[in-house]
């Protein structure tokens, strides 16, 4: 075979496949999600998502296993940046509040993950890893059983705050974090 024949080697085509199920089950859920809409949101011809991925089950568990990997890093990174207990509430108030936790794309896959994960073992078991992870980072600072309750604590209001007429504000998040965390 001479240069130039055959298929053109695309590194970055695998990752766009899996970047664009996340785009796809964000916008129309995992019951929504097929082989042609993410091709269609990955701008790569339908052959290549079956080529890499041997099912539609292992493309999903890939692009939640992305998912959790990132969202456990931004997490355990915000409370690696903590010097204290008082700094690790700061912390656990700006997962809560901020970009890492309570954005309306992240929240959505993660209701998403949670659904699939209780019908897919091997999904659950990456749910699994990454509430380990969470729970890790914070009983840096604090006991397990409370590092348990502020972990799903970050969630809980996240899933409130997406959907309530009232959202709590940041103080009010602080206040119940404190509380939580028994200062």
């Amino acid at each position: 075979m001479t240069m130039g024949m055959g298929r053109r080697n695309d590194p970055t085509r695998r990752q766009r496949i899996v970047d664009a199920t996340l785009e796809v089950i964000a916008s129309r859920g995992v019951a929504g999600t097929t082989h042609r809409r993410i091709a269609d949101e990955a701008g790569v011809p339908l052959g290549s998502v079956t080529y890499y991925f041997d099912s539609l089950e292992a493309l999903i568990s890939a692009a939640f296993l992305q998912l959790a990997a990132q969202s456990s890093a931004l997490f355990g990174a915000r409370l690696e940046a903590a010097g204290d207990r008082y700094a690790a509430i700061d912390a656990v108030v700006d997962i809560i509040a901020g970009t890492i936790w309570a954005e309306p794309r992240t929240l959505l896959l993660s209701y998403e993950l949670y659904a699939f994960a209780a019908r897919h073992p091997a999904v659950g078991a990456v749910m699994q890893q990454w509430m380990d992870n969470s729970r890790r980072a914070l009983e840096r600072f604090f006991d397990p059983l409370t590092a348990r309750a502020l972990d799903a604590l970050v969630e809980g209001i996240g899933i409130h705050n997406s959907i309530d007429r009232a959202p709590l504000d940041r103080e009010a998040i602080r206040i119940i974090v404190e509380r939580v965390a028994s200062l």
